[in-house]
């Protein structure tokens, strides 16, 4: 989910360095062959956050560009408030955000009722910032927590409302969070007021992202803090607690671009729209898997999706 800071995991950070890398130094031979005279001297920058679902959408995207005759500078591996301040600044011209990003995050708005609110929101209110948002994708990767299936049956857990109620029944589980649903006004402490329970502090541990998994499936933890997408959620039999009081907001992902981009490549919008149209919750859990369960690299996944859903094929 684009509301992280933390690496998702080893791999995916190397291959973050490396595309990092080599978008400083200079432009790929794809793009310099595809290039229009129109755009010799007018590069685009991709944004994207730092953890598996953005990089490969990040990394897709580009390529997708880049195809279209687009000279693209990618700059991902950004933590959440970096990347918006960057795109405010006029440093990135385009990234995927998420709408509950935008609604709670950045204009502290309360949490709209729903996936249409919440866009619609999100669009009014950044419009006013000189930021549009593109087609929304049929996607809410948003935050939840999981346990190991077998010890959830073994509770009676099942949701948020029944954890709550084990814990202020006297059970001792422990959570493995990350540091930014730790602070943030959308995380953990208005969750436990929401749903009236409390982790001690001393039940709580702060890890990086991708740590939160393997904290889980080995058993250091009860708990673990995930996103709805993530491919390891059903690849390590994690149960993902129902949020049967709808306490989390709704992360649905689409392109956001700068009003003056759109305006200098009206063409920039029906790419990015396609792309949108193809994704969709089962769509990234099978990406995210491919990444940090069968160890694809996030090039080869980019691509991949991109060629089953024929979006290098010209409209």
């Amino acid at each position: 989910m684009g509301h992280l800071t933390a690496d998702d995991n080893d791999k995916a950070t190397q291959d973050m360095n490396r595309r990092i890398k080599a978008g400083l130094c200079g432009l790929s031979l794809a793009s310099a062959t595809l290039m229009t005279p129109a755009q010799a001297d007018d590069t685009l920058v991709v944004g994207g956050l730092n953890y598996t679902e953005h990089l490969i959408l990040t990394t897709a995207t580009s390529e997708l560009l880049e195809a279209n005759g687009y000279d693209i500078q990618q700059r991902d591996g950004m933590g959440t408030s970096v990347l918006r301040r960057a795109q405010e600044n006029g440093q990135v011209d385009l990234y995927w955000e998420y709408t509950g990003n935008s609604v709670i995050l950045f204009h502290k708005q309360a949490q709209p009722a729903d996936a249409d609110a919440t866009y619609a929101q999100a669009k009014q209110l950044d419009a006013e910032e000189g930021l549009t948002w593109l087609a929304p994708s049929d996607t809410n990767n948003t935050y939840a927590l999981a346990m190991r299936a077998d010890d959830a049956e073994a509770r009676d857990i099942h949701s948020l409302s029944d954890m709550a109620a084990a814990m202020n029944d006297g059970a001792e589980l422990t959570l493995a969070s990350n540091a930014e649903f730790y602070a943030r006004d959308d995380g953990l402490r208005p969750l436990q007021e929401a749903y009236g329970f409390r982790f001690p502090r001393d039940r709580v541990k702060r890890m990086d992202t991708g740590l939160t998994y393997d904290a889980l499936r080995s058993g250091n933890v009860d708990v673990a803090l995930v996103f709805a997408t993530d491919g390891r959620n059903g690849a390590f039999d994690f149960e993902v607690l129902d949020d049967d009081q709808s306490f989390f907001p709704v992360y649905q992902l689409a392109p956001v671009v700068r009003q003056s981009v759109l305006d200098a490549h009206p063409d920039l919008a029906p790419l990015l729209n396609r792309m949108s149209a193809q994704l969709n919750d089962a769509v990234l859990i099978d990406l995210n898997r491919r990444v940090d369960v069968d160890e694809q690299s996030i090039d080869e996944v980019a691509h991949e999706f991109l060629v089953e859903q024929d979006l290098l094929q010209t409209p």
